[in-house]
């Protein structure tokens, strides 16, 4: 079979289907290719699901830092919200939403096969070739990293996918990594009953984010009885019975799970890419409009992980939204406008990208952290507080949490901030907004924070900004 639309999406998780949506929305026909659940990895094996572990455990931890409360919970319970939020893995509800918004979707894996040209082998009524008027983007999100670990072929592991959907709590759980699934995971699972070792190669958890952030969550895991163990690389791993036994800085630990949390990379391998002279494996290189690198024609687009930019949720939809325009834009000789912070334009991936690590306590942060001001030339100073508000204190007993402000005097604006503290991802967006906007520090002193909020920090980050040095 052969069908032709304004523009073919290979991928259908929430980065394809924003750019489907925004295409739809600007009168072009588009189909999406999907070879698994529409919705894609957020929806089903990561963001939701693994916030869904740890929104409970959170809550409890919460409610008991408050006197005279006395609360508890059923780990059973807490898999089977999950699997509410999943919709036990059936996309029947994403099928309808795209019904519903014109949007066409065909099941199979997707494949580039030559110029503006896709095709599906293994659809269920049999190969189809599609053919795209406008445009082609790929959407393919990207695949967890497996780290060259001897013996680890040997033994049974877990990937974030298996976490995320797990059926049962094991008594005992391995994290290699510590990042943020990492750190989610490990703290989710010794919540739910785990007993959990977390390994990791670096001196801290959380290497992207300011060090600080990544000392308080090990304390915090640590605390809870989680085994952290950092600057110990897994020397090997090696059968034991059902179980998987660790062998980490000359000592063994037996666990009954182990998962691989050592990062991702774009999915490019199996996308047709070297059909258009790209080397699959590889990142698609884009500029600020989308468009992938390498390929004449302005008709080749690639949004999300498998750009390699940024591997976050909300920033592939941003990208999404932007890449939709675009096509529009072109598909009737519009003229772009590609400004920094244009309509054409994704900006933000380089500057103000926002990011939140759901653990307790959370960790939220945006825009450079203090070295890469630093490695980026800016003259800049820092500001570090407690969040010590009576917000906080209101908010929960021995509430102890940090803030920072990056600030680019030279500009005198905000260019990072970081968050650390139960219930702070809240804060983040305001420091997005201070960012993008380009907000004045002078300004910002008028941007008053409601009293009692935990929000009243940013009025201390400014007091101790305004105090001589």
């Amino acid at each position: 079979m052969s069908s032709t639309f304004d523009v073919v999406v290979i991928g259908g998780g929430p980065v394809g289907e924003n750019v489907a949506d925004f295409a739809m929305q600007h009168g072009l026909s588009t189909v999406i290719v999907e070879g698994e659940l529409l919705g894609g990895e957020c929806s089903y094996w990561a963001c939701v699901p693994s916030k869904t572990l740890l929104r409970t455990g959170n809550a409890v931890a919460a409610v008991r830092r408050l006197p005279g409360t006395t609360v508890d919970f059923d780990p059973a319970a807490v898999l089977a919200r999950r699997d509410y939020f999943t919709s036990n893995w059936n996309d029947e509800g994403q099928l309808a939403w795209a019904r519903s918004a014109g949007i066409a979707v065909l099941r199979g894996h997707g494949r580039l096969a030559g110029e503006k040209t896709v095709v599906i082998d293994d659809a269920p009524a049999g190969p189809e070739t599609l053919t795209a008027r406008r445009a082609v983007v790929v959407c393919t999100g990207s695949v967890p990293i497996r780290p060259p670990v001897p013996g680890l072929d040997a033994v049974r592991t877990w990937s974030s996918r298996d976490a995320t959907a797990a059926k049962e709590i094991p008594a005992r759980l391995g994290v290699l990594g510590g990042g943020v699934v990492g750190t989610e995971i490990a703290q989710a699972f010794q919540r739910l009953g785990s007993q959990v070792t977390l390994v990791q190669r670096g001196p801290r958890l959380l290497p992207a984010a300011e060090p600080f952030a990544g000392e308080r969550v090990a304390a915090a895991l640590r605390s809870e009885g989680v085994d952290v163990r950092l600057s110990q690389p897994l020397d090997s791993v090696s059968p034991a019975g059902d179980a998987i036994t660790m062998h980490v800085g000359g000592d063994s630990i037996t666990v009954d799970e182990l998962l691989l949390a050592t990062g991702r990379r774009p999915n490019s391998g199996s996308v047709g890419v070297e059909t258009v002279g790209l080397e699959p494996g590889k990142p698609l290189a884009v500029d600020d409009t989308g468009l992938v690198e390498g390929v004449d024609g302005e008709w080749l687009y690639a949004v999300g992980d498998v750009t390699g930019r940024v591997l976050l949720t909300h920033q592939g939809k941003y990208q999404a939204r932007i890449v939709g325009g675009v096509i529009a834009a072109r598909s009737i000789g519009e003229e772009l406008d590609t400004r920094p912070w244009g309509e054409h334009v994704t900006t933000a991936d380089h500057v103000a990208v926002p990011q939140v690590v759901f653990t307790d306590p959370e960790v939220a942060f945006v825009g450079r952290t203090e070295s890469q001001a630093r490695a980026a030339g800016l003259n800049i100073r820092v500001v570090d507080i407690p969040i010590a508000v009576s917000g906080a204190a209101l908010h929960a007993d021995g509430y102890d949490g940090e803030a920072q402000l990056v600030v680019d005097e030279t500009r005198r604006v905000v260019v990072g901030a970081t968050f650390v503290g139960q219930d702070v991802a809240e804060l983040v967006h305001s420091a997005t907004i201070a960012i993008v906007g380009e907000v004045p520090m002078d300004r910002l002193w008028h941007a008053v924070p409601s009293f009692p909020t935990i929000s009243e920090v940013w009025l201390r980050l400014l007091e101790a900004y305004r105090t001589p040095t």
